[in-house]
């Protein structure tokens, strides 16, 4: 090892343990025994140009292991991403740039969120998908216009979270040989040594998912980590796994190897027996030798040649190929999908009732063809969920050109690998499952908000209209659940305006997820539902009087039935208006005057009518209103039975509206 190279590594050390120093707060033992296999990584095997962080064809780097976030500041410092000392010196604080937690979108060179443990796992095979997906459409001989790797790193807590498994046994399937894990192995956990709960052998079972595995026994032997990266680069069929045996907190002496040096600041006199340990000359914080920050311009301006060939490449490309510059342009056209606003087909609907499911199977079909880069799945449920887009094929092993992306049994992962596709960017993704197992991925969801990632989830069998699957299949709160998180819109369409409005807002919202909860019973084209549905919330059947006496307000298949009870109480001269409500989290971005418009304050009988549990409804409703809503879970029998039992009758919100008058 040179002697540059050591103080360059060691530059990454000093700073990350300072940086938790000053804040009294963070986690120093990653970034001290990774800091080795980050270096050599960055330095002489990842293709990036800190100039330009988002530069298409970079090679992409994702700390699953979030909480050593100061190993990837410590980085993007000194590589010149724009961190300043000042910005470390202020980390964990209010409105720093550099958080507890890596933040996509708040700093430049943070490629996903990261935190929750093996999250960084799944958002990586996410990535790694996404640019076999491009390079398959794009790629010409002699143009490998596609052409970057995946690198993840995570220690022995990303291994042991279960979607690190899902996600990777998917991986293996796929063979996707851009793909590199960099496991920080160093058999701590917080509560000690990780025998307590883990002794499996983890090359083994990455083995089992059809990876190479590969063995580093020196953390800090940069030629060794060296090797082993390029060996996994050689193997194009499988993805790899670099077990990195490492010490949590090295080279601080009373720390080193133990659980102590995870999440905690190491101490005053502990940074010194650092820096002295680590042959570190400079006693002052956050100070690096000139040297130091001049090998790191040399690199940094290394990647910027790096991205000049890559751009001499791709101008020869699109004079070569101009179709596919214009198929390119397309793909990364964030506003391609408002197009689809005044297409006549795009919005036309069917004459006979339909299950939202399947109408929205039907937009999905219209989609694909407006958005060429359109691609998704479902977990092993897309005969289901109605979302396979046909003549487009299945994204496989043997043809990552398919559009059709197989999951499997693991929500968890997918929604995590939707994050990374979505985060790759170039192209506009989909999931899918039952809505009742949004629980195994709202982890996920809570990301792609925190994100602001345009990933759509496609839930279907919204409600007891599951039927005879029963309770445990049947959402209740899950509505509530995912309205309850910010930045996250929630459609339940009523009909097939609705579904289209849903899809509209899916596939033109570039900061936001949305999810689309969607019927498996049939349901009837609403007079009066329209393009208004873009507000979250209309008024579908207005009253005959100037102010009505009582407003119904639904959402999904419910709004057909407040339609029918409106009718009913109209027989006994009461006035209703109808309002649908297929998304509260737009309605609630829109103008005072349009709320009022449709929910005036003079009105106070309200009654919200829905199938599913009524939290959230209250702020509409208000204390002289009433609900029909689930107070318990469902139960097993054919879905009008349920309805008819749980008091989803026009009967019973005519006598709930009488109630309360």
């Amino acid at each position: 090892m040179s002697e540059i190279a050591r103080k360059s590594m060691n530059a990454i050390r000093i700073l990350a343990a300072d940086s938790v120093q000053k804040a009294n707060s963070g986690h120093p033992g990653l970034p001290l025994g990774s800091a080795a296999m980050a270096y050599e990584l960055w330095a002489n095997h990842m293709n990036h140009n800190p100039a330009n962080p988002k530069w298409v064809n970079r090679d992409r780097f994702i700390l699953s292991g979030g909480h050593g976030s100061t190993l990837l500041y410590s980085l993007l410092h000194l590589f010149g991403y724009g961190l300043t000392i000042e910005d470390l010196k202020n980390f964990r604080q209010l409105n720093s740039l550099t958080p507890g937690h890596p933040e996509y979108g708040h700093t430049v060179g943070v490629e996903a969120t990261t935190g929750p443990l093996g999250a960084g796992m799944g958002m990586a095979v996410g990535m790694a998908m996404a640019e076999a997906h491009l390079a398959a459409k794009f790629n010409k001989e002699g143009f490998p216009v596609v052409d970057h790797y995946t690198y993840v790193l995570g220690g022995d807590g990303c291994m042991m979270e279960g979607i690190s498994s899902e996600a990777f046994s998917l991986a293996g399937t796929l063979g996707l040989g851009k793909l590199i894990v960099l496991y920080d192995s160093n058999n701590i956990s917080i509560e000690g040594g990780t025998d307590i709960a883990f002794t499996e052998n983890v090359s083994k079972r990455f083995e089992a998912f059809g990876f190479q595995t590969l063995r580093v026994e020196d953390g800090n032997n940069l030629d060794e980590i060296a090797k082993a990266i390029e060996e996994a680069k050689k193997d194009t069929t499988r993805p790899t796994m670099i077990e990195v045996k490492t010490k949590i907190g090295f080279g601080c002496p009373a720390k080193e190897g133990k659980a102590s040096a995870h999440g905690e600041p190491l101490g005053v006199d502990n940074v010194a027996a650092l820096r002295e340990n680590l042959g570190w000359e400079e006693t002052e914080s956050f100070v690096v030798p000139e040297e130091v920050y001049a090998h790191y311009a040399s690199l940094k301006e290394a990647g910027a040649k790096k991205e000049e060939e890559w751009n001499s490449l791709f101008e020869k490309y699109c004079e070569a190929y101009p179709e596919m510059k214009e198929l390119w342009d397309q793909y990364y056209d964030e506003n391609r999908g408002k197009a689809a606003f005044d297409c006549e087909e795009f919005w036309a609907v069917p004459e006979k009732a339909d299950a939202t499911r399947n109408l929205s199977g039907v937009m999905i079909n219209k989609i694909k063809t407006l958005l060429p880069n359109f691609i998704g799945g479902a977990a092993d449920l897309a005969p289901s969920t109605k979302t396979y887009m046909k003549d487009e094929g299945d994204f496989s092993k043997d043809n990552y050109a398919g559009r059709n992306l197989h999951f499997g049994v693991r929500e968890i992962a997918m929604a995590a690998i939707g994050n990374g596709i979505a985060l790759h960017g170039g192209l506009r993704a989909f999931v899918s499952t039952f809505f009742v197992f949004s629980d195994y991925v709202k982890p996920m969801a809570r990301l792609s908000s925190l994100m602001g990632l345009p990933l759509t989830y496609v839930l279907t069998h919204d409600s007891i209209g599951v039927g005879e699957d029963g309770p445990t299949h049947e959402p209740i709160e899950q509505l509530a659940m995912f309205r309850a998180m910010p930045n996250f819109n929630v459609f339940r369409p009523a009909d097939a305006t609705e579904t289209a409005a849903a899809w509209y807002h899916a596939i033109t919202c570039n900061d936001a997820p949305t999810a689309l909860v969607l019927s498996r019973q049939n349901l009837s084209q609403l007079d009066g539902s329209s393009k208004e549905a873009l507000k979250g919330g209309y008024v579908v059947s207005k009253e005959q009087k100037e102010t009505p006496d009582v407003i119904l307000m639904a959402s999904g298949s419910e709004v057909e039935l407040c339609m029918a009870a409106k009718e009913e109480l109209l027989k006994d001269g009461i006035d209703a208006r109808v309002v649908s409500m297929p998304c509260m989290d737009l309605f609630e971005q829109q103008s005072k005057e349009y709320k009022e418009e449709v929910l005036p304050s003079n009105v106070t009988k309200r009654v919200a009518v829905e199938a599913a549990a009524d939290f959230g409804w209250g702020r509409y409703v208000g204390l002289n209103g009433a609900y029909v809503t689930m107070q318990s879970f469902g139960a097993s029998a054919p879905a009008a039975k349920l309805f008819e039992k749980f008091g989803f009758t026009q009967e019973n919100v005519v006598k709930t509206v009488k109630g309360i008058l």
